[in-house]
């Protein structure tokens, strides 16, 4: 089954809504966004850091070809749910919109699929247009279909 990422961003509010079912037990959906390596392999950027539990911190760098960064990320996890849930903040550095909050829900369908939810809160509809004017909608997808095949071969 073809499976594509839906975001719903409803005009004049600060909040995007992030869909994704994949044919992944929801244990090895939430390992994907728990462990550094996997979530490496997917993002296809260098964790530095990633404390996965309540008060921990992450930090993500892309660099280029000379070794220069070229995105820079980080943020605080506030809550840390086994196969469940984790709730944290999320910047991008030298990136004008500024701080977002995440609420990422990790549902269970069947025994073999799974859902997740991604409830992100910007500080204004402003801010999460101008996220949305980026290319936003096909780098989440992009990145979605590569969790699904990397994280289908642990299975």
């Amino acid at each position: 089954m073809e499976r594509k990422t839906k975001i719903n961003a409803e005009d004049g509010k600060q909040e995007l809504v992030i869909t994704r079912e994949f044919d992944l037990p929801v244990e090895l959906l939430f390992k994907a966004h728990a462990d550094p390596e996997i979530l490496g392999q997917w993002m296809g950027t260098k964790v530095l850091k990633l404390e996965s539990k309540k008060h921990g911190s992450y930090q993500f760098e892309t660099t280029d070809a000379q070794g220069n960064p070229v995105f820079r990320a980080n943020g605080v996890i506030h809550a840390f749910s086994p196969n469940a849930k984790i709730i944290r903040t999320f910047e991008m550095e030298n990136a004008s919109f500024g701080v977002q909050l995440e609420i990422l829900t990790f549902e269970k369908l069947t025994d073999d699929t799974s859902r997740l939810n991604i409830h992100s809160i910007y500080e204004s509809n402003a801010l999460r247009d101008q996220v949305m004017k980026l290319p936003f909608t096909q780098g989440i997808n992009y990145a979605h279909n590569r969790l699904q095949e990397i994280v289908g071969k642990l299975k």
